[in-house]
């Protein structure tokens, strides 16, 4: 007498779950990995856009825009705003999507550009030499 099986045991199932879940958990792990990464290059675009615009407010003004002795914690919304409208033409550039906030510093007679990453650790300087500092930036 033989039986014939027209469907999938319970461990087949199982075995299909436990392995789709951690496809799935790999998969998320490099998507926030990837945005996170998205974020930092983002930040340092606009902050490329900034030392542009202190050409240009250098050429018309004869000095940089600073926001005095700002540290990595004055970088806020309100600076960020600031920036913006002193700089960047009123241009919405820095958003919440891009998650970091960004100040000027004097630096000497020059400034550099801080930008501190909303909520985490990430921190980036960006000389008046256009040089970042460290490269990869602080405690990312």
């Amino acid at each position: 007498m033989t039986t014939k099986s027209s469907g999938f045991t319970l461990i087949e199932l199982l075995v299909v779950v436990a392995i789709l879940g951690i496809i799935a958990a790999i998969g998320i792990v490099s998507y926030n990995g990837y945005v996170a990464s998205a974020k930092k290059t983002s930040a340092k675009n606009i902050m490329q856009q900034i030392s542009l615009g202190q050409t240009e407010h250098y050429s018309d003004n004869g000095s940089y825009y600073t926001q005095g002795n700002c540290t990595f914690s004055d970088a806020s919304d309100s600076s960020s705003t600031d920036i913006e409208t002193n700089l960047l033409g009123g241009s919405d550039s820095i958003t919440k999507e891009v998650g970091y906030n960004i100040c000027i510093a004097k630096d000497g007679s020059n400034y550099k550009i801080l930008a501190k990453e909303d909520g985490g650790s990430c921190e980036l300087t960006l000389l008046a030499n256009g040089r970042f500092s460290p490269p990869d930036g602080n405690n990312c």
